[in-house]
């Protein structure tokens, strides 16, 4: 496993570049890009075919900078230069533990009052280079394609913090043991934690900024597929313990890889096994008995539904219908993965069910009753239309 991008590299190239990118963190930001990539070719598309358009926004141009505005530069760059210059000064410290090197108290001040100084001046000079002699309100069209920047940047603030919300509360006494730990660590991100705090943020964003949330859901079900499954690509290469329960079964294909049969997860980020002789380092352990690849398996699911969903998208008239199809097939792939995963589970109904498939039978009843409202919501559009 690779718990750094650092360690894949070496074992690529046998180079060592230190760098302070964990292997979750880099596929996860690889998901949001490629998330960004097709919501903007899928609004787009629909700003094409007419079933989004944009808003008039009223700004004022030709204003010079403001005290609170060069003010706030200036703590942007009192920060980054606090801890950057320290970052550059002791580099192989940063990259051994760059989470621990964020948020502690560790900085250069000397840097920080020249980014400081630095940031300032460049808000003012900018805004000196906008001047007019009178400003002016200015009006302009902004189409949904031009917020997709926006739209991520909340997708990943609150889905970050509710997959780490839930897989606390999935975890409490794990937490309440090291919460500091817990807080810092990019590992066991509950996906549906984030979906739903995501889904929240976004829908009030987009009420905000009149964009029709039927359109919108359906333009993010392609999108939320992909970057699910470019994450569990991190969780495999990193060995977060997102794996399954122990396989040793025959493989069923004598063609059939053994890690994508039954893993042990090398050098697994989390430390989880038993230590392996003659390794030194910080990931020096080994899962004692082979594993579901559940992660790999979640990939490979999650790419034949974002394939499904852009194959039939074009087909789907109806507002939310692409939608309710991603969550029925969403639910179905993480209700079926969870029978083989490593999970707490809690009594339903008198089924032993995990957190995840808890929420994934809920997220399926909802898909169908939305893809039910959503056809004879259009069939009555179309009925109306005729007459």
């Amino acid at each position: 496993m690779y718990p750094t991008l650092s360690d894949l590299i070496f074992d690529l190239t046998g180079w060592y570049i230190p760098l302070p990118i964990q292997t979750y963190g880099f596929f996860l930001a690889l998901g949001f890009v490629a998330g960004a990539i097709v919501l903007y070719r899928e609004f787009s598309r629909m700003e094409r075919a007419g079933y989004l358009t944009g808003i008039k926004e009223k700004q004022m141009i030709g204003k010079p900078a403001t005290v609170p505005e060069i003010l706030g530069n200036a703590l942007i760059g009192l920060l980054i230069g606090y801890k950057l210059v320290a970052m550059l000064l002791n580099w192989r410290g940063f990259t051994d533990n760059p989470q621990e090197f964020i948020v502690s108290s560790d900085g250069n001040w000397v840097g920080a009052l020249v980014f400081a100084v630095f940031f300032g001046y460049l808000s003012y000079r900018n805004k000196e280079k906008e001047r007019l002699p009178q400003p002016q309100e200015v009006e302009t069209m902004v189409f949904p394609r031009e917020r997709v920047g926006e739209i991520i940047m909340i997708a990943a603030i609150a889905g970050i913090l509710g997959s780490k919300l839930f897989t606390w509360f999935e975890d409490w006494d794990a937490f309440l043991k090291d919460p500091i730990a817990a807080l810092l660590s990019f590992s066991g991100l509950t996906f549906y934690g984030g979906l739903i705090c995501a889904s929240f943020a976004i829908i009030y964003y987009s009420y905000r900024k009149k964009i029709p949330i039927s359109r919108l859901t359906d333009a993010a079900a392609p999108p939320l597929i992909i970057g699910y499954g470019m994450g569990r690509l991190g969780c495999h290469f990193s060995g977060d313990g997102d794996w399954g329960i122990v396989n040793q079964l025959a493989k069923p294909f004598s063609w059939l890889p053994d890690w994508l049969w039954a893993y042990t997860y090398p050098n697994n980020v989390i430390n989880e096994g038993i230590p392996i002789e003659g390794c030194l380092g910080k990931h020096c352990r080994v899962l004692p008995e082979p594993v579901f690849p559940t992660s790999v398996y979640e990939f490979l699911m999650a790419v034949a539904i974002f394939i499904i969903l852009m194959s039939v998208r074009k087909r789907f008239k109806a507002p939310f219908g692409l939608f309710a199809l991603y969550l029925m097939l969403n639910g179905m792939e993480r209700f079926a993965i969870e029978t083989i995963r490593v999970n707490q589970r809690y009594n339903v109904l008198g089924f032993q069910l995990s957190q995840a498939q808890t929420i994934a039978i809920v997220l399926m009843l909802i898909g169908i009753a939305l893809g039910v409202y959503a056809v004879i919501r259009y069939r009555k559009s179309l009925a109306l239309q005729a007459k």
